[in-house]
């Protein structure tokens, strides 16, 4: 799986270069983001804008993802998710599970957000 990684603040940008995330790269991902979650609290951000396709297999990478971070109290949160990906989350009714933001800026954003 193709990407690039940076560090925005405290945050861990990984911006996905594949337009499918599907079976041949969901396990890669899987991989990644395990490694990233066994550093405590730590903060990903997968930026999705070249994307336009996802399967059950992708999802469930992410779902992955999202379950290993809580597990030592991080998070992982999308941004740029194209309409097509985006409707495919909504139809298996995971917008209430997988966080995204329109844009980087307000991703980045809600992970310095507090709540009081």
């Amino acid at each position: 799986m193709k990407f690039k990684t940076e560090t925005k603040n405290d945050v861990t940008v990984i911006r996905l270069e594949e337009e499918r995330l599907d079976l041949h790269f969901a396990s890669e991902l899987k991989a990644d983001l395990l490694v990233l979650a066994k550093i405590p609290q730590s903060k990903v951000l997968l930026d999705m804008a070249k994307v336009d396709y996802s399967d059950s297999s992708g999802l469930g990478a992410i779902l992955f993802g999202i379950r290993q971070m809580r597990m030592s109290e991080g998070s992982l949160k999308l941004c740029n998710v194209r309409p097509r990906v985006l409707t495919l989350i909504k139809i298996a009714k995971l917008d209430n599970v997988i966080e995204s933001f329109d844009d980087e800026e307000e991703a980045l954003e809600s992970f310095s957000a507090r709540l009081d």
